[in-house]
């Protein structure tokens, strides 16, 4: 498949592949124009405009600007946007800079121009604040409002287009965007490089002006990835003379150097001063940490109390369209999707476009897995939220106690090969977006149990939980860790472990339901922009951010907490000697080390979570 809509995949994925009730209004009453908007430095944006017939009084916009291609975007306003579509606004939808029908040269998350950049110097904020003039000034029936949203990188430039703050801009929803492209969205976590994710989004995106998939030639890409070898041999043995921007800017910035500062939202979010929804979902696989971000940055500022955040049990865009009770194998009791979309996103732009209704929306919607519910906090995390502590001890144990003097052993170990890498979801891992239905979009609620028994996996678990433990708030690890090598990747899993008969569904009887997880490059222990090696049989201490969730590890179930050092071929492989740059690194620099993971008291390593009181 070649040159294909993300943009239509993505109402296909949301829309069709799900049962939708049927819709409350003919979308054959909208009116539909296109039109090429100039920007100031005179290259021209395509859009596709759509408004209703029938409006008898003046509308707002909602603007969505996107890198995949507004062909078919009508689709969504019988899908993603039938209640706001219900509503009545006028909808635009935009090709950014350089893709599809919009002229210019795309670059990939392009970052913020400087303050005092010339007037004609652009960005994605002037570029959303140019198209803003021109459909104020030439679309008639509007009532000099706008909105906007999106989704992933849509929601990104959403995010962007509240920088340049035109007065016009009135709400915005940004959805899943990243934040931070090296430490913890789409490209890296923690220094760590999403290998398949990177290249494969990085080729549908610049190998032509227009979505291009590549062509694996294998339906397992971890058996493609594995024999690939070193990443030195994309570009000279796979790309060849084929040059992708953004694969060049990999291998030539794998520290957090001010290549990826620049890119980082975080500094430019002081900017703001415009209500804005965050949202994000639980299981995400492409970009939890970034909602969640830009949701604390704006928080530090928000006198007006008009920042909102909002998370539900969803995968990436999974809130975007269809009921949203299912995800993977769990059932989540209720359509939390459509409830999303109906109580929660629908009323906050139509009170601050249209000043319909009153806003009662908390400062964080969140909904509790486990218990299934949607809870409410003035704050999150809930300031009533509890730090305790799931201690790693022999024999495989987990305890809210601390280990002793007593233990019988005071560390685990395993051997890590490059060679024999554990996968991070059930083979064969099939192309990030095979179009016949691709295991990437749930694998984060993948039943973990089809990697516990290699040996390279270290597990600890406890006793069947004698009460609710609620988890509200953050889960960070801290590991005391040695390694024979020189450098080691360290991912951490929390796991829900459910009873070997759980009546609800005897299918899920014994599931290891992961709920929190990330990785973390040992070599930046110290510093994200200047990596040192490990010194060999040395005990380090790292910390690992495993995010937020809310949760509830119901009676009777048992928690588990799983290490390992390879997540393939997502994450690439750590070659666990010294190399100054992994991107160059030689066949031969990958060795397989003996990796130890200590639990002491002085060295206690576990997973410090946030609770409430059940």
């Amino acid at each position: 498949m070649t040159k294909t809509s993300r943009l239509a995949l993505i109402i296909i994925a949301l829309c069709v592949a799900t049962v939708l009730p049927a819709q409350k209004y003919d979308p054959k009453t909208y009116e539909h124009s296109s039109a090429d908007i100039p920007m100031r430095d005179g290259l021209k944006l395509h859009v596709e405009i759509y408004w209703p017939k029938d409006a008898t009084t003046p509308l707002p916009f909602l603007f969505e600007r996107t890198p995949y291609g507004v062909e078919g975007s009508a689709g969504r306003l019988t899908c993603c946007y039938s209640d706001l579509a219900e509503d009545g606004y006028i909808f635009v939808f935009q090709d950014i800079r350089g893709r599809y029908k919009s002229e210019g040269t795309f670059v990939m998350q392009r970052p913020p121009r400087p303050v005092d950049s010339p007037a004609q110097a652009i960005d994605e904020g002037t570029d959303t604040h140019d198209s803003i003039d021109w459909l104020l000034k030439n679309i008639p029936k509007n009532n000099g409002r706008v909105g906007m949203l999106g989704v992933s990188y849509d929601g990104w430039t959403a995010a962007m287009g509240m920088l340049n703050g035109h007065p016009a801009l009135k709400a915005v929803s940004p959805q899943a965007s990243p934040a931070d492209m090296w430490i913890g969205d789409d490209f890296h976590h923690n220094g760590a490089f999403r290998l398949s994710y990177g290249f494969e989004y990085a080729y549908l995106t610049e190998a032509s002006k227009e979505n291009s998939d590549f062509d694996f030639g294998t339906y397992d890409t971890y058996e493609w990835y594995l024999k690939l070898g070193a990443l030195s041999n994309v570009q000279s043995k796979v790309l060849k003379d084929k040059k992708l921007p953004t694969w060049t800017d990999f291998a030539a910035h794998p520290n957090y150097d001010g290549f990826w500062q620049r890119q980082a939202m975080r500094p430019y979010l002081t900017r703001v001063n415009v209500p804005t929804l965050n949202v994000a979902g639980w299981w995400d696989q492409e970009d939890f940490y970034g909602p969640v971000t830009i949701y604390r940055e704006l928080e530090k500022h928000d006198a007006k109390n008009q920042n909102f955040m909002v998370v539900g049990p969803w995968r990436h865009g999974g809130w975007a369209g269809g009921p949203g009770q299912t995800l993977g194998k769990i059932d989540f009791g209720s359509p939390t999707g459509e409830y999303y979309r109906q109580k929660i996103q629908a009323p906050f732009f139509a009170y601050y476009l249209k000043d319909k209704g009153t806003l009662n929306q908390p400062e964080a919607t969140v909904f509790e897995s486990g218990s299934n519910k949607w809870r409410t906090f003035d704050s999150w995390p809930p300031k009533s939220a509890v730090k305790k502590s799931l201690y790693f001890h022999a024999g495989g144990r987990l305890s809210f106690d601390a280990p002793t003097v007593n233990e019988i052993t005071t560390s685990d170990s395993y051997v890590s090969d490059p060679a024999k890498p554990v996968p991070y979801r059930p083979r064969p891992i099939e192309p990030t977006y095979y179009p016949k239905g691709s295991g990437w979009y749930t694998w984060l609620l993948e039943d973990q149990r089809f990697v516990q028994d290699r040996p390279d996996v270290l597990s600890w678990e406890s006793e069947p939980l004698t009460e609710d433990v609620v988890v509200a708030g953050e889960i960070t690890a801290r590991l005391f860790a040695s390694t024979t090598g020189q450098d080691a990747d360290w991912v951490v899993k929390l796991i829900d472990v459910y009873p070997e008969s759980y009546t609800s569904d005897f299918k899920l009887g014994g599931y290891q339901f992961m709920i929190a997880n990330d990785v973390f490059r040992g070599r930046f222990w110290k510093s994200f922009e200047r990596p040192v090696a490990l010194v060999p049989n040395t005990v380090t201490p790292f910390t690992i951010d495993l995010h937020t969730q809310s949760y509830r590890f119901q009676k009777g179930h048992k928690i588990m907490v799983q290490v390992q050092s390879t997540w393939f071929p997502i994450i690439d492989r750590n070659p666990q000697t010294w190399v100054p740059n992994i991107f160059l690194a030689k066949e031969s620099d990958f060795k397989a080390q003996t990796h130890r993971i200590w639990r002491t008291p002085s060295q206690a390593s576990r997973v410090e979570i946030q609770t409430v009181a059940p």
